[in-house]
């Protein structure tokens, strides 16, 4: 119970004094009125939006692909979207009979702990159970890394040109952004190196790259991560893992069995085909994710959610055909957009990055209106450059069908760049 004694406050609750004391929180008494608090009088006479820090007033709002039912609403055409690295294959069936036995159950708070996907996790990648997070897709995960080891007056660094939750993370902890530049549509692993101070903390890596898709090997992660001060937490996104030829994801993990300094982030997204179900997990320290589990949101994962992963982490079959049907289909687009006249970057991944020239945002309107959803890239440093995600070979079909008209109209007016 708490009472007023004058300008004082104080608390009967023991339990909640030594719980304090326990955890160090410091516990100030209330020393006069709003003049005297910090900012004084000034402070009272702002706006909300006046008191945002301008850190958090000048971060970029995430620009999510069109939803097709927009698309085919606004403009009354069939649409197909290849703009959110989305599995035109959709989950596994098991994924989503364990989805729907579980919406019976949605009256209830889902498992807060996660313990059998953690358990189930743990044994697939050989660590215990203390070392997997299981998290709001990847994008949480990158947030929490940020908000557990950068402030102001550090730095957090990763490339540019890759993804943008990367930057956010860091600006929004109030900490310096440092971007590395890429080198061939890549992370340039030594200059990153180079480019670290003493106030360095994290380090985001995308591999395979998203957008561009590229890749470095599992040697060069090794190396990177090794020359690293241990105090340097390297953040590992693999969300695209399961797609790239050149990699293996078990690799991955034994680097981090031998180098501590490393947080390995996987999603269900992709490969796994639940994407809408917002759910991926780390690999990672016990100590580094026991401060995140103190700063996620309660319940961040849903009992569906739950249920849908620890199925779909059984159907082999489903993610094995996946994967091969990506596989080809990414090469049957690729060598299409080869055969228009376009220069596709290799791709380790479930799209295909290009750069078109200054004209890029106008073709990527004018696919749209043909029913094709693709992502331009200004808004990632690629003005030049678009990325379609590898859809069905139908939907492959009609983004070719679309392209080549649109590049032969274009043509006949002189309107294209070089590419």
């Amino acid at each position: 119970m708490r009472k007023r004694t004058g300008k004082r406050f104080y608390t009967e609750d023991t339990e909640s004094s030594e719980c304090a004391e326990k955890n160090g929180w410091e516990m100030r008494e209330y020393q006069g009125d709003a003049k005297s608090a910090s900012g004084g009088q000034n402070s009272m006479t702002r706006t909300i939006e006046e008191l945002i820090p301008d850190y958090i007033r000048g971060l970029p709002v995430y620009v999510p692909g069109r939803p097709i039912e927009e698309v085919e609403r606004e403009l009354k055409i069939h649409a197909v979207k290849l703009a959110s690295n989305e599995n035109p294959l959709g989950p596994s069936p098991r994924a989503v009979e364990a989805a729907k036995k579980a919406l019976s159950d949605a009256h209830r708070y889902p498992d807060g702990g996660t313990h059998l996907l953690r358990e189930a996790l743990a044994a697939r990648t050989g660590v215990s159970t203390e070392e997997i997070f299981v998290g709001l897709g990847s994008s949480e995960i990158i947030d929490l890394a940020s908000r557990v080891l950068l402030r102001a007056g550090l730095q957090g660094m990763t490339s540019y040109g890759s993804y943008a939750p990367f930057s956010v993370a860091i600006r929004a902890s109030g900490a310096e952004l440092v971007l590395v530049p890429q080198r061939n549509f890549a992370f340039d692993l030594n200059a990153i190196a180079k480019a670290l101070t003493p106030q360095t903390r994290v380090i985001y890596l995308a591999n395979p790259n998203n957008p561009t898709g590229t890749a470095f090997s599992v040697e060069e992660l090794e190396n990177f991560v090794a020359s690293v001060p241990e105090g340097v937490l390297v953040v590992l996104d693999e969300a695209y893992i399961h797609y790239a030829p050149s990699l293996n994801r078990r690799k991955s993990e034994e680097i981090y069995r031998k180098l501590k300094n490393l947080l390995i982030l996987r999603t269900f997204s992709k490969v796994y085909g639940l994407a809408g179900m917002r759910i991926g997990f780390a690999i990672g320290q016990p100590g580094l994710l026991a401060a995140m589990n103190k700063l996620r949101t309660p319940f961040n994962t849903s009992g569906i959610a739950q249920a849908a992963a620890l199925a779909a982490l059984d159907d082999r079959e489903h993610v094995d055909r996946c994967i091969s049907t990506n596989a080809s289909e990414r090469n049957r687009l690729s060598e299409g957009f080869i055969k228009l006249g376009l220069r596709p970057v290799p791709s380790e991944t479930n799209f295909i990055f290009m750069e078109v020239g200054p004209e890029a945002k106008a073709i990527c309107d004018e696919l749209l209106h043909l029913g094709v959803i693709v992502r331009p890239l200004g808004w990632m440093g690629f003005p030049d450059a678009i990325r379609v995600s590898v859809g069905t070979a139908e939907e492959n079909e009609k983004c070719l069908a679309a392209m080549g008209k649109i590049l032969t109209k274009r043509a006949g007016k002189g309107q294209l760049a070089a590419r």
